[in-house]
């Protein structure tokens, strides 16, 4: 959802950067980045995530400013936790039971 509402917003920027978002595509917005704020909230990168502000309606270059600090908030979430582990095929999520895991196979 949110690669989607990027890539859009980026083009709609690179046709009309000063135009300004109306409230529903703010909401709309919001919405996904809510979403993925509570996801990072206790990560470093928490305390740069901002939402757009829907009293004082963003241009569309703002608002891309303000999705790519989560899109880079993203992928410092996925180079810290989206890994190669022994034992796994390809990339996998670090979860607290693989940690586990493979912890358990590097001291056997």
């Amino acid at each position: 959802m949110f690669n989607g509402l990027i890539a859009e917003m980026r083009e709609l920027s690179k046709k009309k950067a000063d135009a300004t978002l109306s409230k529903g595509k703010v909401r709309i917005l919001n919405r996904c980045l809510d979403d993925i704020r509570q996801i990072l909230l206790d990560e470093p990168e928490a305390k740069f995530l901002d939402e757009l502000d829907d009293d004082q309606l963003p241009q569309n270059s703002d608002a891309v400013l303000v999705m790519v600090q989560y899109e880079t908030a993203l992928s410092s979430y996925s180079k810290r936790y989206h890994s190669q582990a022994p034992g796994y095929y390809g990339h996998v999520w670090i979860t607290e039971e693989i940690d586990a895991q493979v912890s358990e196979d590097e001291r056997a």
